[in-house]
């Protein structure tokens, strides 16, 4: 992955907003043999150490904050873990929803392991039919949504989305194989269609601060192709 600047959305001197871009991991982690990650770009980018407050998956875009010190990291994570940050993402699923509901469904952060509550709620902003057979149907069927999560479980509203029976566009793990391949074969769109579009919180002096990422050129292609013309506010 060749990137050599992350587009900086607010920065103060204890905390540093990007628009982390698909395709890289946060940090290192011993399940992949990625060399190439957030915190080591960044770190070149400011010519400073930074710390992380939250991740993104791998495949998700958007809004990503970290410390610039060990208190304004710690001090972020605290509201993290309290819930009061406000956390909104954009996701192009399969299908059709009703206008809005909550998914109430725990979820175990790995294999054998105890289920946790999970809970996010979600809102959707358009729907379209597109007139193009996908597997056995003569058309398709896609929604976009606003999404919350009160909660921060592991691939959290990806898995919702695939227990809702309406998975992300492009996820590969939790998605359907069949629409995945449409949007490649015909948008040549590869990406996982989720996106963190806006995050919340208080700053060191705390003073809210309102912080939105804006969407690539493959998410904004496949809101063309649907004639999605939305605003997420």
């Amino acid at each position: 992955m060749n990137i050599e600047r992350f587009s900086i959305l607010y920065e103060d001197d204890d905390l540093v907003v990007i628009n982390k871009p698909p395709g890289i991991l946060v940090h290192r982690t011993p399940i992949s043999e990625d060399q190439v990650f957030v915190l080591q770009l960044l770190r070149r980018q400011l010519r400073q150490r930074v710390y992380p407050v939250h991740r993104l998956d791998r495949g998700t875009s958007g809004v990503l904050a970290l410390g610039k010190s060990s208190a304004g990291a710690e001090g972020l994570s605290h509201q993290f873990r309290e819930q009061n940050v406000r956390k909104h993402y954009l996701a192009l699923v399969r299908g059709y929803l009703e206008e809005r509901g909550m998914v109430d469904y725990p979820l175990a952060p790995e294999p054998q392991r105890e289920k946790q509550r999970a809970i996010t709620h979600y809102e959707r902003l358009a729907q379209r039919e597109v007139d193009h057979p996908v597997g056995p149907y003569d058309t398709a069927r896609y929604s976009l949504l606003r999404l919350r999560t009160e909660t921060g479980r592991r691939h959290q509203i990806r898995r919702h989305c695939s227990h809702l029976r309406h998975p992300i566009i492009g996820d590969r793990r939790h998605g359907d194989v069949k629409h995945n391949k449409f949007f490649r074969q015909h948008l040549h769109i590869e990406r996982m269609l989720l996106h963190a579009y806006e995050l919340g919180f208080y700053n060191t002096k705390g003073e809210w601060q309102r912080v939105r990422a804006p969407l690539d050129d493959d998410f904004e292609r496949a809101l063309e192709f649907l004639v999605f013309r939305i605003s997420p506010d």
